[in-house]
């Protein structure tokens, strides 16, 4: 005989009983003559014995937990009595002690007269689609206090930058006393992203003796952690630059500050003292950009001592330079996000190109400027800061 190779019907696969299908489940109470019936499916929604008799209406609320009885007794009562529809939620405890979540969606079967004879309902087991619900609603409700916490921290890092920043604006004159003073003058770029707050910061303090300290720096990271290290090595350079220590101890000592600190974390600078009397700038720096000096039009960068980012290692010597200012002198300190993408000799490059325009500033207010218009408008992924210093009689 020949094969028979005609296509057949797919057979339809039996449901799984993790299955979608094998949740949902029927059921009909007879009110006429007291009878239910229950499809297999509903059994096992339940757990109960298929072998046993369905529960009456009156017996099905021996499933369900206390606080929810009201629930399932007042919309059956609206059914039978008023003739609404069902649709609600309900929780049942299984023999086996498990809790589920079961939707009941029911109507009333009317006879000829228009009295109900019936109830007939569908119940699914929603348990894991009410967990997935509740899982997502606790995970949008801890991003939005995440989001909460990150605009205070954002919030209270602004402030206190801020308030360790100087306040001053336009341009300071250091010593505000006697001949050879100081035109000063800075700014702060924040990042293209001002949710990043970072540890740029620039100083400028009259010192005893009409001395003047001039200092910028960054500290790793972002936030408030990094702003209240910030404030720390602010005031920190401050004091000892008061008691009279020369710009290398004070490196020294930062570095030892950044190494005991409870967070590791790790920082760069430039500290600068300038005695009027002798037009000298006496400096240090701990892994960071060089000053720039420019003098008739044309700029330098400063030969720098030697000198490792701070906390980068215990114990750490740092060098110290001595250079002798002239009348009209221009000094630029700043932060290597100043130049976006273009950082050591590159950056310096572009900085020194700005030396014609320097020499036609009036002020070091107008140099700060010229440094803004320059890069301020460029994208840049962390915060900076300049600092520009001219000598004046």
């Amino acid at each position: 005989p020949v094969p028979d190779t005609s296509p057949r019907p797919a057979e339809r696969p039996a449901p799984r009983h993790d299955s979608l299908l094998s949740r949902v489940g029927s059921a009909e109470w007879n009110l006429l003559t007291d009878e239910a019936s229950w499809s297999g499916e509903l059994y096992r929604i339940l757990g109960r014995d298929p072998a046993a008799p369905p529960l009456t209406l009156d017996e099905l609320p021996s499933l369900v937990l206390d606080e929810d009885r009201p629930k399932l007794t007042a919309m059956v009562t609206d059914c039978l009595v008023d003739a609404k529809r069902i649709d609600g939620e309900f929780r049942i405890v299984r023999v086996d002690g498990t809790v589920r979540t079961v939707h009941m969606m029911g109507e009333p079967v009317l006879d000829a007269d228009g009295c109900t004879a019936s109830m007939w309902a569908v119940l699914r087991d929603v348990s894991e689609l009410r967990r997935c619900r509740r899982t997502v609603s606790e995970t949008r409700d801890s991003l939005r206090r995440q989001r909460q916490i990150d605009r205070t921290e954002h919030r209270l890092a602004v402030e206190l930058r801020e308030a360790v920043l100087p306040p001053w604006r336009g341009s300071l004159r250091l010593p505000r006393q006697g001949p050879h003073t100081l035109d000063l003058a800075a700014h702060h770029l924040p990042s293209s992203t001002s949710a990043l707050i970072g540890g740029d910061w620039y100083d400028a303090l009259e010192l005893p003796g009409g001395q003047a300290l001039l200092s910028v720096g960054d500290l790793t990271g972002h936030g408030v952690t990094v702003a209240s290290g910030m404030a720390m090595l602010i005031g920190a350079l401050r004091g000892m630059a008061v008691t009279g220590t020369e710009p290398d101890r004070i490196m020294a000592w930062l570095n030892q500050l950044l190494d005991a600190t409870v967070q590791p974390a790790l920082g760069s600078a430039v500290c600068c003292r300038y005695r009027p009397q002798t037009r000298t700038l006496t400096w240090a720096q701990a892994g960071h950009p060089a000053p720039l000096l420019f003098r008739d039009g044309t700029g330098c960068v400063l030969t720098a001592p030697d000198g490792v980012l701070l906390g980068a290692t215990s114990g750490a010597a740092y060098g110290q330079a001595e250079v002798a200012l002239e009348q009209g002198d221009l000094l630029l300190l700043h932060t290597d996000g100043l130049v976006p993408r273009r950082g050591g000799a590159a950056g310096a490059q572009r900085l020194l190109g700005l030396a014609p325009r320097f020499d036609g500033a009036r002020t070091a207010q107008d140099c700060v400027r010229t440094v803004v218009e320059e890069f301020g408008e460029t994208e840049r992924e962390d915060d900076a800061c300049v600092l520009v210093a001219r000598v004046v009689s």
